[in-house]
């Protein structure tokens, strides 16, 4: 295995009017890259996304599919694709095409470049989403952050880069995804957060629910912060 090897892990959820055009813009964006696979999990759509996926695959090179009949949600969807890819550096991004591909190659470039870091995430800059989805995710960065103090002003971009073996000794739980640099800081490795583009979706709905998800998470952080006391108490 090379240095600059990697997989990108793409949970989708009815999102056949977007896939499509996401694929080619992040092969188009990783072209100076050599090896790679591209894992696309489908969360139990409805919405007939199997056959254009397989359709997709014919198309082009290191394209896995995990084509799941029932819907486990976005975090059992990431871990699945990442415990079964063959690189240990993983790219998560979003299938809803709100994540510019053209941020893969600057975070990547700065990952390997440094190589003491273990996580680099995108910070989200003009978000172009609803009011109510940002007035929700800013308290609850603002919340999560004070409390946790992981150093991270936007852990619900999805757009990350980070080692595989660490996620992986994480204890799995439905939302760990969003809660990565706080994982990442309390276990003693080094992130690191730039700037990254925001595009308003072009197609389709969020498939997450808003303010559920702002309660949920605030629950969740508790949970956090019971996994990182444990780790440090070995």
């Amino acid at each position: 295995m090379t240095l600059n090897t990697f997989s990108i892990i793409i949970p989708i959820y009815n999102e056949s009017e977007n896939i499509e055009e996401l694929i080619y813009e992040i092969f188009d964006s990783i072209k100076n890259y050599k090896t790679f696979e591209i894992m696309i999990i489908n969360d139990g759509s409805t919405d007939n996304i199997t056959p254009l996926i397989n359709k997709i695959s014919k198309n082009y090179q290191n394209i896995t599919f995990i084509d799941r009949k029932i819907n486990k949600g976005q975090s059992y969807s990431i871990w699945e694709g990442i415990s079964k890819s063959k690189y240990n550096t993983i790219v998560t991004i979003d299938g809803d095409g709100q994540n510019s591909p053209s941020d893969i190659s600057k975070l990547l470039n700065e990952y390997f470049e440094d190589k003491d870091l273990s996580l680099i995430g995108g910070v989200r800059f003009k978000r172009k989403d609803t009011r109510i989805k940002i007035i929700s995710s800013y308290v609850a960065n603002k919340v999560r952050s004070l409390i946790l103090k992981d150093d991270c002003v936007d852990t619900g971009c999805s757009l990350k880069v980070f080692d595989k073996i660490i996620f992986l000794n994480f204890p799995f739980f439905n939302g760990i995804h969003r809660f990565l640099p706080a994982l990442f800081k309390g276990y003693g490795y080094k992130s690191k957060f730039i700037n990254v583009n925001h595009r308003s979706r072009v197609n389709g709905v969020s498939k997450y629910g808003t303010v559920d998800r702002l309660f949920r998470g605030i629950f969740d952080i508790f949970k956090v912060i019971r996994i990182i006391r444990k780790v440090n108490k070995k």
